[in-house]
């Protein structure tokens, strides 16, 4: 049992005075590192984008390899297996999802001028039926400035999509070597991890690789789950009630549940395309999306992961814009596990026993029996 930290021992000797100029001296610091983190991720965001991608992939499929390892196979041997199976499922969703949903969205950007115009019209009847019911509220205005922007950024997209084969080039280099790197990943993890971790302090090595491993293992289970749950069921019901393009717009859904509050921004704009062609069953699609989201995410998650972060909304919410700001999407993917771990260390700091990284704030999935602790 180790005494209280010393640092905040002396933290809380300070007066309140004192406690504010240290914190005016801290903040000009703080920033100033955040710009400096931020142009060293925009200067080697592609590099970056790889090593984090095929980090994350290799953290996702070490689950399979370790569990067939505990059954006698070698790790070598279980990495081949379990890669050329990722391999075979990405290229299946690619061969028969993937060309669906881009021809159902060239189609939904040929006709959105023809909805925003249908959109327009509900606007225009609903204001009449209002000056019809004698309420002084007139949408005449309201449905200029909707349309002409909208109509404004579909020209742009328009101008957009030539150099959209470019960017496809590069995304594809891109994610072959993040597969490369992934499979050799999968094959030498923990040696890595654990040649990284000895730089570590001896007393802080292994709580600190734990609270990392939990923290990311609940964040993108959960996320996983939750957002693949979703896409299914809002693609099944969209079909069945006959949405258009209702199986790209539950794919656009599911996956961007993958981020936080992430999902809840997909079915805002999914109901808002769809109420433009058909007011009616817009609202259908947005009811319909928010039953099932809050199903799965009130119900059905915290049964299975439990409360995976012990963050609040709130600090949630700014540590994904702080990531944005920072790093862009790769930050947004990864703000909200690295702000687990800071508020675990932050925790242990005030703890008595500040030896111990409180991982126990997380309330933890049940981890396979042998894991390995590499993240």
């Amino acid at each position: 049992m180790l005494h209280r930290n010393k640092l905040w021992i002396w933290w809380d000797a300070l007066s309140p005075v004192s406690k504010a100029i240290a914190f005016a001296s801290f903040a000009p610091l703080l920033v100033l590192n955040a710009w400096a983190i931020s142009s060293i991720f925009g200067y080697f965001h592609s590099l970056l984008a790889i090593i984090v991608g095929a980090s994350l992939l290799t953290f996702l499929l070490n689950y399979p390899v370790s569990y067939m390892q505990q059954h006698g196979t070698t790790r070598g041997r279980a990495a081949i297996i379990v890669f050329l199976f990722t391999i075979s499922v990405l290229l299946a969703i690619g061969v028969t999802l993937v060309p669906l949903a881009l021809q159902q969205a060239q189609q939904l950007v040929t006709r959105l001028p023809d909805w925003i115009d249908s959109g327009q019209r509900q606007l225009i009847l609903l204001n009449d039926q209002i000056e019809k019911a004698g309420f002084p509220i007139s949408l005449d205005v309201l449905a200029d400035q909707i349309t002409a922007p909208l109509k404004n950024q579909l020209q742009r997209l328009a101008g957009d999509i030539l150099g959209l084969a470019v960017i496809t080039v590069t995304s594809l280099l891109d994610l072959l070597l993040t597969l490369v790197l992934t499979f050799y990943l999968l094959q030498h993890s923990d040696r890595l991890w654990q040649s990284l971790v000895e730089w570590l302090p001896h007393q802080i090595r292994d709580p600190f690789s734990n609270t990392l491993r939990l923290s990311f293992q609940n964040f993108f289970f959960s996320q996983l789950i939750s957002s693949t749950s979703m896409g299914f069921v809002l693609t099944v019901i969209f079909l069945t009630l006959r949405v258009p393009f209702g199986l790209l717009f539950g794919l656009s859904i599911g996956t961007m549940a993958l981020i936080p509050f992430g999902g809840s921004v997909g079915i805002a704009i999914v109901s808002l395309l769809v109420a433009l062609r058909d007011i009616g069953l817009g609202v259908e699609v947005l009811i319909a999306s928010l039953i099932v989201q809050q199903i799965i995410e009130n119900l059905i998650m915290p049964r299975i992961l439990g409360s995976f972060t012990g963050l609040n909304p709130v600090w949630v919410f700014i540590s994904i814009l702080m990531g944005a700001r920072v790093g862009g999407l790769l930050g947004v993917v990864v703000a909200v596990p690295i702000a687990v771990v800071i508020k675990s260390i932050l925790v242990s700091l005030r703890s008595p026993h500040s030896a111990i990284i409180m991982s126990s704030d997380i309330q933890l999935a049940e981890i396979p029996a042998g894991q390995t602790s590499e993240p």
